[in-house]
């Protein structure tokens, strides 16, 4: 005997996916070695192991509430992370949490125009490797 199942309406647009940022968490103090670290973390992220784009279009969103030292190692990660995603056709590096020395900092290096700076929490987590 079959059963029927009631489901609950569909939220959001009908025929639309939603799209789920790829999301790096950024923790403790990022060193300059720890860099190429990070960068290699999120192509993984990015990429499946036979090197094709795991979800295209996809944002990237990087946490950065977790970093105990702004400083201008964290700001050429940034730097380099931002790179990685915009070459992976992600668009800007999205940081989430980001302390105000950080902010600062971004601002007078000029970075601030080239990765966006917003709110929210971060999903998956990854270390800085140091």
């Amino acid at each position: 005997m079959r059963t029927a199942m009631s489901f609950g309406r569909r939220t959001g647009l009908p025929d639309v996916e939603a799209m789920t940022p790829i999301v790096l968490v950024v923790t403790g103090r990022v060193t300059r070695a720890a860099v190429p670290g990070l960068c290699a973390e999120l192509e993984s992220l990015l990429y499946d192991p036979e090197g094709t784009l795991r979800d295209p279009g996809a944002g990237v969103d990087c946490d950065v509430g977790g970093v105990v030292q702004a400083d201008l190692a964290l700001v050429e990660a940034v730097a380099r992370l931002g790179l990685v995603a915009r070459r992976a056709g992600g668009g800007r590096l999205r940081l989430r949490n980001v302390p105000p020395e950080l902010q600062r900092l971004l601002d007078l290096v000029g970075l601030a125009d080239v990765v966006d700076v917003g709110g929210g929490t971060g999903g998956g987590a990854v270390g800085n490797g140091a």
